[in-house]
């Protein structure tokens, strides 16, 4: 039985939690029980040395994290389902850089760590460092963080695999986000007409987007994608040197709100238009783009042209290529 004890039940959190309940279900659940026995969101938690009941689950907020609950802290849980009986994995759901700088620690209480905050593996990199010397040993605690890249392709598995054969990486390259796979596999294709303003309206209007467009435009969620990548790689990779290329216009870049922003955007559909148009006449279309090149030092985040036959330009939806 693996013991799973859940930090942030926020949308992702809550997802998981339907989906471990779901598992608990099916015949899967014989060969692989997973219990849940804690969860702690920003103000409240509750442990339990026996599984939380799948009714209680599927009600956790006044079941789980009602009234009785104790008021939450993080250093208590750990301590708390660190003494259960029976391997523990803690699923950090959140993307605090605080909570990311705990993994150090519960790893060396023996607890597994999964997660998809990228910030302790895109951040300073002596904290990565420090979680993989504490993961190194086969008998020892393991660290999880395939969703920080690939969208739920297999992407990181497939690179460690790779590195711990003894395969020198020399070069990986992909379109690692969604919302810009969208935005130019709509924008930059031979015949569209649709202007960048109202690619980017509807990529928002259909969820695609942060609730700030320019959280996205800006590349800082490829850049660190591109730095994980990197350092699983062996590239000391650093996401406050990785060039990045910020798309969003300039005079954009210090508005106040979303709404400003948006309603300002079509101002910059000319500019936008004559990228797109230059690319086409050379046989090209626009992606956005990481490069992980730790061999040639050029590794960058950036929008960049590819012919018509090459991968990325047949790319639909808001799919990751790598």
């Amino acid at each position: 039985m693996l013991n799973v004890a859940i930090v942030g039940p926020g949308l992702v959190g809550s997802a998981l939690i339907e989906q471990l309940v779901a598992h608990s279900r099916s015949p899967c659940f014989a060969a692989l029980p997973i219990a849940v026995v804690g969860i702690i969101n920003s103000k409240k938690m509750a442990v339990s040395s026996t599984p939380f009941a799948v009714g209680d689950l599927n009600e956790w907020k006044s079941k789980v994290l009602g009234g009785s609950a104790a008021a939450a802290d993080l250093a208590q849980f750990a301590d708390t389902v660190a003494a259960l009986k029976g391997p523990t994995a803690v699923v950090d759901c959140t993307s605090s850089d605080t909570i990311a700088e705990l993994y150090p620690l519960w790893l060396s209480k023996g607890l597994h760590v999964v997660t998809p905050n990228k910030k302790a593996f895109s951040g300073d990199i002596s904290l990565f460092r420090k979680i993989q010397e504490l993961t190194t040993s086969p008998q020892g605690p393991s660290v999880y963080h395939e969703a920080t890249v690939g969208a739920g392709l297999p992407v990181l598995s497939t690179l460690n695999d790779l590195v711990r054969t003894g395969d020198k990486i020399v070069k990986v390259e992909g379109i690692f986000s969604g919302t810009l796979s969208y935005l130019f596999n709509n924008f930059s294709i031979p015949g569209a007409t649709q202007k960048f303003s109202d690619c980017v309206s509807v990529a928002k209007a259909s969820g695609y987007t942060e609730p700030d467009p320019r959280d996205d435009l800006n590349g800082m969620d490829v850049a660190r994608k591109v730095t994980i990548l990197g350092r699983v790689a062996g590239h000391e990779l650093s996401i406050d040197t990785l060039p990045v290329e910020n798309i969003v216009p300039e005079q954009l870049r210090s508005v106040t709100t979303a709404e400003e922003f948006m309603s300002r955007l079509p101002e910059f559909d000319e500019h936008f238009k004559q990228l797109n148009e230059e690319a086409l006449a050379s046989g090209s279309v626009l992606r956005y783009v990481g490069m992980v090149d730790g061999v040639n030092n050029q590794s960058s985040v950036k929008l960049a042209r590819y012919p018509l036959d090459h991968p990325f330009a047949s790319l639909k939806g808001s799919d990751n290529i790598i």
